[in-house]
């Protein structure tokens, strides 16, 4: 095991957990981890999937990855991240992508989830799909270093596992704990970026106004402080940015900035259930939008729109949202990414489809 998360690398595997979706008792399970190994680091990996354990959900779509529901390893060494060594010789050739829908399939689609809201069964949700290829990637830290460089995303993930290797340039902050304070940071509103500073400029405004933005992101933010408040201290759930607008090396996006207090009883399992899966991943009302998605997506979603993080020794932890990521099988060379967008109402098919383009865009020069 070779990960790098933030400023640290983590090597080897001291202890390990894995857990499937056939796995009974999953939580039990992961805090009996959690609990055996307190006092020491511990990676964790967490696949959307594990809302069927959480909801009364299931999922008969296509997965090529087969990554774990649940995957803990207390690492044997932890460096600094630029002590990861690579062979920088060895090259890879360029990946061509294919998606598993094209525009005029993904309009149709999108036309059939407003007709869901139009009829009242949801008022927004997240419709993703996949890109893949099938190729062997000789060197995929290569892939990794140049979607840092083109993104310099404050999420950032490179993770060799037995046979997966995931490669992430996330923007996204799913959950913090800093003692008794849970911090989240959802994002919602996309826009690229401009090649000329005032292009640039008047880019990030327009998003900063566009009321259709404005409105999938503080639905999304009524939907988090609901999750929170579930766990929450009473009246301490609090919104502390609301639709700002930061701008990363290939992209603007809006986030706004949640957090509540947490009693120090409440364990990670029982944070996890009335969080997970990150609300700007789902919609609203969730149950119903993750169920309408199960139908319209075609492949599962895998680590995708689940979390990676950290369980610091102190039982503090940061776990971000698995976007903008690639999942690499090396058993079928099999490399996969997926890409989505917020369907409210108002939305546009043709200019959402644009924005999985846009999101897609780092992904894809990564493996020119």
């Amino acid at each position: 095991m070779n990960t790098i998360l933030g400023d640290y690398y983590y090597s080897g595997i001291k202890y390990n957990l894995s857990l499937y979706e056939n796995d009974s008792n999953i939580f039990d399970k992961l805090d009996e981890f959690i609990t055996t190994h307190q006092g020491q680091t511990i990676l964790i990996f967490i696949s959307y999937d594990l809302k069927n354990d959480i909801e009364a959900l299931t999922s008969d779509n296509k997965d090529f990855i087969n990554f774990p529901i649940i995957r803990c390893i207390v690492p044997r060494r932890i460096s600094s991240a630029n002590e990861f060594n690579f062979n920088k010789k060895i090259k890879n050739s360029p990946i061509s992508f294919k998606p598993e829908i094209d525009r005029s399939k993904y309009i149709s689609i999108v036309n059939k989830i407003k007709s869901h809201i139009q009829k009242g069964d949801i008022y927004e949700t997240n419709f993703c799909y996949n890109w893949s290829s099938n190729s062997k990637i000789h060197n995929p830290f290569l892939i990794y270093k140049k979607l840092e460089e083109l993104t310099d995303a404050p999420y950032k993930l490179y993770a060799e596992i037995d046979n997966h290797v995931i490669m992430s340039a996330s923007p996204e902050l799913f959950l913090k704990k800093e003692g008794n304070k849970l911090i989240s940071k959802p994002i919602k509103g996309t826009s690229k970026r401009g090649e000329e500073a005032e292009i640039d400029k008047k880019l990030a405004e327009n998003l900063k106004i566009d009321p259709k933005e404005r409105t999938e992101n503080i639905m999304i933010v009524d939907l988090v402080r609901n999750d929170l408040s579930r766990i929450a201290v009473k009246n301490s759930v609090s919104v502390e940015e609301l639709c700002k607008v930061y701008t990363f090396k290939n992209i603007h996006q809006m986030i706004s900035k949640v957090s509540c207090h947490i009693d120090e009883s409440i364990g990670f399992s029982e944070i996890l259930k009335s969080t997970f899966p990150m609300g700007s991943m789902t919609g609203v009302p969730k149950i119903k939008a993750m169920e309408l998605m199960d139908n319209y997506e075609i492949s599962k979603r895998g680590l995708y729109s689940g979390s990676v993080g950290i369980i610091k020794p102190n039982g503090d932890f940061e776990l971000n949202v698995i976007i903008r990521t690639f999942m690499y099988n090396k058993i079928n060379d099999y490399i996969s990414f997926k890409v989505g967008s917020a369907i409210t109402i108002n939305s546009d098919p043709e200019k959402e489809y644009d924005e999985t383009l846009t999101k897609a865009d780092a992904l894809i020069k990564a493996c020119c």
